[in-house]
């Protein structure tokens, strides 16, 4: 059952306006000095521990905080409250600065990293849930606003990104996974990521979790890469009216020819809203997707090849160009936080 494209197209943008004007950027994200804060398992910096670093912010914070980490893995469960807005947690390189840990079980409860605060960026970190197979391993929990990851790979097997909700960007970021490995109900852009599935039959790559017409929320691939193991689909519905596109992706052939899987419920197929525009590679042939999935015009994709599908240029903020160090009332150096 075909959609009316572009009546779907005008809501998204007039209700996403409509919850730019309502919630401005903070004043703090405009300002380009950071609180310097550094994290080194060797003892030389002002903490050890990544969770002893972002516990030393202070509630209701509204200055911008850099927690820079040092090269290391880091075995840690780490959780940014929501009442920390503004902080940057930073490697170096994401595959010296690793973050690990093994939960599994509830969703949002086994996530390796957890981001509850708003104006959040993630930079140059590996964030991994090595528990694989057999049951929920989250390794990143987004349920913040206006959080942004650069440049980071998250790794694990089922649910790596939990993408729950708020507006989010990613980009040239590594996410790899087999079962819904990216999902929630979050209205997010992904740009320039590679994707990899570890899917040995019909995995999805997607599973997003939009329930009613009137959320303004979707994945939107734009740029992207999809490689993997063996075979997989874009996505399935987690929600009823759940909203993935995919924009000048390349598409390996791990792809299977229908796209699309309608997780056993065929009543999904007249609401979901699942679109395909430009992508290529052997994975991206059409001629076989189910009938229920499109093509983008290339009116209709206008709105999806920038970052005003999320308001990100009222959010997304550069790097800080100049920082001060912590006062003694942040860093506490690495005495007593072994």
């Amino acid at each position: 059952m075909a959609h009316a494209n572009s009546s779907y197209t005008c809501i998204f943008v007039t209700t996403l306006f409509i919850f730019m004007i309502a919630s401005p950027r903070a004043d703090a994200a405009g300002t380009s000095v950071a609180l310097l804060v550094r994290v080194d398992q060797s003892g030389k910096g002002d903490y050890r521990k990544i969770q002893d670093a972002i516990d030393a912010v202070p509630s209701n914070n509204k200055e911008l905080v850099f927690i820079l980490v040092k090269p290391g893995i880091y075995k840690e469960k780490i959780v940014v409250p929501a009442d920390k807005p503004f902080i940057t947690v930073s490697g170096s390189q994401a595959n010296s600065s690793i973050i690990t840990w093994n939960d599994s079980g509830d969703i949002f409860e086994s996530p390796t990293f957890t981001v509850l605060a708003s104006d959040f960026v993630g930079r140059y970190l590996t964030i991994q849930n090595t528990f694989g197979s057999g049951a929920k391993a989250v390794a990143l929990r987004v349920s913040g606003d206006r959080a942004a990851f650069f440049g980071c790979k998250i790794l694990s097997y089922q649910d790596t990104l939990l993408d729950d909700t708020g507006r989010h960007y990613y980009s040239s970021c590594y996410i790899e996974g087999a079962v819904d490995f990216i999902c929630g109900n979050a209205a997010s852009l992904f740009e320039r990521c590679h994707l990899h599935t570890f899917s040995e039959a019909d995995g999805a790559i997607t599973a997003q979790r939009r329930e009613s017409p009137s959320e303004d929320t979707g994945f939107t691939f734009l740029g992207c890469k999809i490689t993997g193991v063996r075979t997989a689909v874009l996505g399935r519905p987690w929600g009823a009216y759940s909203r993935v596109v995919f924009a000048l992706t390349y598409m390996s052939n791990v792809i299977l020819p229908q796209g699309w899987d309608d997780w056993g419920d065929s009543s999904k197929q007249s609401t979901v809203f699942y679109r395909e525009y430009k992508c290529y590679g052997p994975g991206a042939d059409t001629k076989k997707r189910v009938q229920w999935s499109e093509k983008l015009t290339d009116k209709e994709a206008e709105f999806f090849l920038t970052k005003n599908m999320i308001g990100g240029k009222s959010w997304i903020r550069s790097t800080p160009t100049r920082f001060r160090k912590a006062s003694t009332a942040i860093s506490n150096n690495s005495t007593g936080h072994a």
